[in-house]
């Protein structure tokens, strides 16, 4: 076993590394291996309570500070993300399992965020607005909220980070994260980042642990804001929390049960390429993955024989390896979810295509038959708005296609007829059908011609309905950060109301 593995990793907590109050540690695993990968310590509502004693108590003299100088902070932390792009990537393919290409992308898109919120601590701030009366100015400022609390997954452990952390530290607050069980060493590494770039004492710091030490994160009353990516129960349990509590804010993204619209008018190759990057890639651990392929009957026939050809062939395998393109599920939870949804499926009355769920033992790489091996599941089903296979997410690489006649809005209403609205996408060469889908769809991210993963940084990440509220990245995280405030100067020594309001101040003499 590595030193890594056995060495016994501690919280970041004002400036330092602190074993905690905890006496319990918990280990990370290689899900394509089983191995064991790091060794950390848990921690607890008292650890969670001093995170955020630091986090308060840096705020002001952080705060204090132009955006300038906070962004030249972050420039230095973008440095160290650059720098070690290909290091930290196999950490993240390694301890997630998404395969190598993902690992190191999952980098570059924090390096990326980190890049757009310290360059846009040049840009303009703030609102000039014309005032009714000529001789006053009328402006709006943003200035920080205080300590946010950062809940993030492990399917993205660096990225997410950063979409929540980087526009929360630019902006003047403080940060208490607690990183994903299954993806501690990340945040280890992460944290050693922040230590090296020179972020002060209590600006960042890094609780180690699991749902309690998140719930404590929500439960304190100090924590100004919570941004939070991961599942809808623990998401709206959350909402829940804070939502009745006056002067708090939350940013959730959630889940979804993301559907790919393949309409007549399809370019085929698009549309194959475009639904196996969405159905399979990351193993179908996107919270942007497509479960749901809606295919019009004039196409249907020719894309599920395709479709079912390329899911029999997709490559399974190590994920370090530059060939493989589906890695491992994280952990035996998934695999086990897996497996009963597929069930359900047929139990409903799903007529199985594809069915590498329990992979053949010459397909799982030598020397890694105790990790989490699935394959791809695919069915066909006749539509009905009862059934649970088609409506609950699963987040494996588990994919329903559903034949439809008609027009486009015929796609929508089955489209659209989920509880949750995250991601999706059309396929088609007619841009009647496009715009069409772009107004009527729900989803938070749409796509045309693509598959309906990834987005770049400057675009908000968010969806409607059960997948979330507000987008915790980019510009729409600054609302989540900020407070904004109306600020009017009066350059006259008289006062002048606006919509024709009295300034006299009258008196019984009058």
């Amino acid at each position: 076993m590595s030193e890594q593995a056995t060495e016994i990793h501690r919280h970041y907590i004002d400036g330092e590394w602190t074993d905690g109050t905890g006496e319990e540690t918990f280990t990370s695993e290689n899900p394509a291996t089983g191995e064991t990968l790091g060794t950390f310590v848990r921690g607890t509502e008292e650890d969670v309570e001093r995170a955020v004693d630091a986090a308060e108590a840096a705020f002001d003299e952080w705060r204090a500070m132009s955006y300038i100088d906070r962004a030249e902070v972050l420039w230095q932390v973008y440095h160290e993300l650059r720098d070690r792009t290909d290091e930290l990537g196999e950490i993240v393919t390694m301890e997630c399992g998404k395969e190598i290409s993902e690992g190191k992308a999952d980098v570059v898109e924090a390096w990326h965020m980190v890049e757009w919120a310290a360059g846009n601590a040049r840009r303009p701030h703030g609102d000039v607005v014309p005032s009714e009366i000529a001789s006053k100015d009328a402006y709006m400022r943003r200035q920080p909220r205080g300590v946010v609390g950062c809940i993030t997954p492990w399917n993205f452990p660096v990225a997410i980070p950063f979409w929540h952390m980087a526009i929360t530290l630019v902006e003047g607050n403080t940060v208490v994260w607690k990183p994903a069980e299954q993806t501690p060493w990340c945040g280890q590494i992460i944290a050693e980042m922040m230590t090296d770039a020179g972020v002060p004492d209590g600006v960042f710091n890094l609780v180690q642990g699991f749902g309690d030490a998140g719930n404590a994160i929500v439960e304190d009353e100090r924590v100004d804001t919570v941004l939070f990516t991961g599942s809808a129960e623990v998401g709206h349990k959350i909402d829940q929390t804070i939502g009745g509590q006056p002067g708090r804010e939350v940013s959730l993204e959630m889940g979804g049960k993301n559907g790919i619209v393949i309409t007549e008018e399809a370019d085929m190759d698009v549309a194959l390429h475009s639904a196996v990057m969405s159905s399979f890639k990351t193993t179908g651990q996107r919270c942007v993955s497509s479960e749901r392929l809606i295919v019009h009957e004039d196409v249907y026939d020719e894309f599920k024989s395709e479709f079912v050809d390329l899911a029999e062939k997709v490559a399974v395998g190590d994920p370090l390896e530059e060939d493989t393109f589906m890695g491992p599920v994280v952990d035996e939870s998934q695999v086990e979810k897996f497996h009963k949804y597929n069930e359900l499926a047929r139990t409903e009355g799903a007529n199985v295509l594809v069915d590498r769920a329990e992979l053949p033992q010459e397909e799982i790489p030598d020397g890694h038959e105790d990790g989490h091996w699935v394959g791809p599941f695919v069915y066909e089903v006749e539509y009905d708005p009862d059934l649970r296979c088609i409506h609950e997410e699963v987040f494996g690489p588990h994919v329903a296609l559903i034949e439809y006649s008609g027009d486009i809005e015929r796609a929508m209403e089955i489209h659209n007829d989920v509880p949750y609205g995250l991601a999706g996408a059309i396929i088609s060469e007619d841009y009647r059908q496009i715009n069409h889908y772009r107004d009527t769809r729900k989803a938070g991210l749409a796509y045309a011609n693509l598959p309906c993963i990834g987005a770049e940084v400057q675009l908000p990440f968010g969806g409607v309905g059960k997948s979330g509220k507000g987008a915790p990245s980019a510009r729409e995280a600054i609302e989540a950060v900020t407070e904004r405030t109306a600020w009017t100067v009066n350059n006259s020594k008289d006062i002048q109301m606006a919509q024709g309001l009295s300034a006299d101040i009258t008196t019984q003499d009058d």
